[in-house]
């Protein structure tokens, strides 16, 4: 019973708080909005930035499980950057070979699939048709078992193709339109460094990811013709592993690195001369990027919250002392002091809450606009509207508290006299 009586009392308080806000809306509708602006500005610094910024984490997070979560890559120069980067030392030292792809495929017990690739930037042409800046990509057979794309027609190379290096070639869909586009491509010979090669194979139109990178402009080679075109040494090589189900990253990287050394003959007291990288780095590496950008939109955001809750505090003594007759005519008919001061603090709720939710729908447009005339892809998560409203109420409480605490300690014969 007492707890049925506790629910009414509570939707009695929200009911008149609803009803004395609206008024205070209604009544003051100017000063009501210059002082609800600054909860409104401060509500969208706040959770636009998280906005973006979850929006651009889920763009760069698809980025980088695309290059493969569970696939390491040798390489000459490693991923991780800072203001310490002794590029000078990783300069000498040797890039990834085929013969390494050899070894580990022979020696490595946790490697489920492994290939090697290069690339260059050339011109692509067909008879009078060409594209421009396209990367040429040397890739050995297993290329497509560790590296994520779709074929839209056509093949891949076989293994046969591959080993005996025949000039054939997988194209990218836009590479495809550029040169083709009133016919089949498959079965075509395009100019690739001056030579006529065959095209096999075109890859499903698959879009720019967040670091630009897409199969969309891409020729792909078998590595053995490649390396006819071009020298390895002077292009840059990486070696992809991808690891067995239930395997590590850092169980592979231990018996990789073994390998290498192995390899190259390190001695026990020598340094790698090879990195071998994750996608891990780089997720880290923005980790610390967002956290920063974070914190600047608290910064910002902060600014503008404070002004709004001296606003709200502003609104609500001005209520008290409109309404301080009310408060004695409510306290002599048996009103107890946390009746009013609820009451007081859920028109502050209430009044913030307002100011939060139309910064959250100017959001909302925004993203709408963005998302349809841009290429970048804005997201409101519900997480980002909870927080919102609920930063909102909470100014509301602690702008509230001082106002609605004055108004609950007034003696009733003197509030009662106020305005007699």
């Amino acid at each position: 019973m007492k707890q049925f009586k506790s629910y009414l009392i509570f939707l009695r308080l929200f009911r008149e708080s609803y009803i004395f806000a609206l008024q205070a809306i209604i009544v003051n509708k100017v000063r009501t909005i210059l002082s609800l602006l600054g909860i409104t500005i401060g509500i969208f610094c706040v959770i636009s930035v998280f906005t973006v910024f979850d929006s651009m984490e889920s763009a760069i997070r698809k980025s980088i499980a695309s290059l493969g979560s569970n696939v390491l890559y040798v390489q000459k120069w490693p991923w991780s950057m800072g203001s310490d980067y002794p590029w000078w030392k990783y300069y000498q030292r040797p890039e990834a070979t085929l013969a390494d792809l050899r070894e580990i495929e022979k020696r490595s017990s946790l490697a489920e699939n492994s290939a090697f690739f290069s690339q260059v930037t050339k011109t692509v042409k067909y008879r009078s048709n060409y594209v421009e800046n396209v990367g040429i990509m040397g890739v050995s057979s297993d290329f497509d078992k560790v590296w994520k794309f779709e074929i839209a027609s056509g093949r891949y190379f076989s293994p046969n193709e591959a080993a005996s290096g025949r000039p054939i070639a997988l194209i990218g869909a836009d590479i495809a339109s550029g040169l083709f586009p009133y016919q089949e491509p498959i079965g075509q010979k395009i100019k690739i460094f001056g030579r006529n090669i065959e095209i096999v194979g075109i890859m499903k139109k698959e879009g720019e990811d967040f670091f630009g990178n897409s199969n969309d402009k891409v020729v792909y080679l078998p590595v053995n013709y490649f390396k006819t075109l071009v020298d390895l040494k002077e292009t840059g090589t990486t070696i992809a592993v991808k690891a067995k189900p239930l395997v590590s990253n850092a169980e592979i990287k231990d018996e990789l690195t073994g390998i290498m050394r192995s390899i190259r003959k390190i001695k026990p007291s020598a340094e790698d001369n090879f990195a071998i990288n994750e996608t891990d780095i780089i997720a880290k590496g923005f980790d610390s990027l967002f956290a920063v950008i974070a914190m600047v939109g608290w910064i910002i955001g902060g600014f503008s919250l404070l002004v709004g809750g001296f606003g709200i505090a502003n609104i609500m003594f001005v209520s008290v002392k409109e309404r301080t007759s009310i408060i004695g005519i409510q306290k002599a008919l048996g009103a107890k002091n946390y009746f009013i001061l609820l009451q007081f603090l859920f028109e502050a709720i209430f009044l913030s809450v307002i100011g939060g939710i139309v910064g959250l729908l100017i959001i909302l447009i925004m993203t709408v606009v963005v998302s349809n005339t841009t290429s970048f892809h804005l997201i409101l998560t519900q997480g980002n509207i909870f927080l919102g409203v609920g930063v909102s109420a909470i100014i509301g409480l602690i702008s509230g508290i001082i106002p609605a605490f004055s108004a609950s300690r007034l003696d009733p014969v003197e509030a009662m006299r106020t305005n007699m």
